[in-house]
């Protein structure tokens, strides 16, 4: 199972490519799987009757531990090993996926996609960008965390509109089974494919002159992830950071993830427009987020946070008057709103990185990964509840735009010396 990894990693092709374009894969399927629920949402009210505050507090539970649990399985990573740890974290998410055609009622619900995916894909999240970033690259960091971050938003463009097309016309529970089908089959691979660090391969990380001395386990994982983050919260540009995150998260897959089909359906379009506008909307987020991976080694990534999160407040607060308006005034949003959703994942993690130095950067990535999702996991339930008590989702959607203005203005109080907010760009490879 070693032999064409060995014979890449002699050959031209630098094996930490191979290893990014894994990863890719992998926050790809896992993004498919996190969008599932919501084509789900319309479907579950009107088979089981589950009202919708119902079914986005499993969300919410699933956005919460899918943040949580990043801290500690950065931590398993550092003591089990990379391969094995997403492997496993792999499989199980599709074993939950496969039994969601069982259920019926609504604690199975909370169980499977509240705990069991929330917890699966948490082990696969965001922090892997810039884990696998920091462990692999010394060179164009910046670029892989922008693509690797970007795979979230492929995910979507790739599985939304099939989940929404499969549901329409074969049920969800053939769609979630086809998901299942495709989750499982990848983990052979996976496992044949990744390797945990450069120095097994007998490599340099790459840009690196000479490979770095093998990490000793970290011990026990939970006192590991709890050391870093006491480290960490003694930083109040480590706090204004995670403030900034946790707008992040309430804006992105907590209230538009969530929320955006059902709101369509709310005024007249179907979940399969919906879903496509959910789609193009990742596509413009790819582009953006890769945009902005190359911006990030470049400029000013306090600026470049800024602007990200002041424009997505702008395009927010217009998504309500939107809807009213022809096709083209919800396309118009797409593109505005595509372009800045994880713009801001790069420019954080490098703003993290001269904060807290190269090697713990994918812990506390993950630690404020916790706080995003613990925004994201707000905004899912508290917009199915204010969709109840007002009718429309007018009211979820202005709030949320006014909280990245006030996350735009955060970010520009981080630091005061550039170069300690910066790390050294290595020199590129010839």
């Amino acid at each position: 199972m070693t032999v064409i990894p060995s014979r890449i990693a002699i050959g031209r092709l630098h094996y930490a490519w191979v290893i990014a374009a894994v990863i890719f894969v992998v926050a790809l399927l896992t993004a498919g799987v996190r969008a599932a629920p919501g084509v789900l949402i319309v479907p579950f009210e009107a088979e089981f009757g589950w009202s919708r505050a119902t079914i986005s507090f499993a969300i919410g539970v699933n956005l919460l531990l899918y943040g949580a649990v990043g801290p500690f399985a950065a931590a398993i990573m550092d003591r089990f090993g990379v391969r094995r740890t997403m492997s496993l974290a792999l499989a199980v998410t599709g074993c939950a996926v496969a039994l969601t055609p069982t259920m019926h009622e609504s604690w199975q619900l909370l169980l499977l996609w509240g705990v069991v995916v929330g917890l699966g894909t948490g082990f696969l999240g965001w922090y892997l960008s810039a884990y696998i970033a920091a462990r692999w690259f010394r060179a164009r960091q910046g670029v892989v965390m922008g693509v690797l971050t970007a795979s979230n938003a492929a995910g979507q463009l790739v599985f939304l509109p099939t989940m929404a097309w499969l549901t329409a016309n074969a049920g969800w529970r053939t769609m979630c089974l086809v998901l299942t089908a495709i989750v499982i089959g990848f983990v052979p691979v996976l496992l044949w494919l990744m390797r945990d660090r450069p120095e097994d391969l007998g490599l340099a990380p790459y840009g690196a002159t000479q490979a770095d001395p093998p990490a000793p386990p970290a011990g026990n994982p939970i006192t590991a992830a709890f050391r870093g983050l006491s480290e960490g919260a003694r930083s109040r540009d480590f706090w204004l950071l995670a403030g900034s995150y946790f707008v992040c998260g309430a804006s992105t897959n907590g209230l538009i993830s969530t929320h955006l089909i059902p709101a369509c359906v709310d005024h007249g379009l179907t979940e399969v427009a919906g879903a496509s506008l959910l789609a193009t909307t990742g596509l413009f987020a790819f582009l953006g987020g890769t945009a902005s991976g190359w911006l990030s080694d470049r400029w000013d990534n306090r600026f470049l946070l800024f602007w990200y999160y002041g424009l997505r407040g702008l395009s927010l607060m217009y998504l309500p008057f939107a809807f009213d308006m022809s096709f083209y005034g919800l396309s118009l949003f797409s593109i505005f709103y595509g372009l800045d959703w994880i713009a801001t994942g790069p420019p954080t993690a490098r703003l993290m990185s001269g904060i807290v130095g190269i090697e713990r950067t994918g812990m506390m990535i993950a630690w404020i990964t916790v706080i995003h999702q613990v925004g994201g996991a707000g905004a899912a339930f508290l917009g199915g509840m204010m969709r109840i008590s007002f009718g429309t989702y007018l009211e979820a959607f202005i709030l949320s735009g006014l909280l990245c203005i006030g996350a735009a203005l955060a970010v520009l109080f981080i630091g005061s010396d550039r170069r300690r907010l910066e790390p050294a760009v290595a020199p590129l490879p010839a």
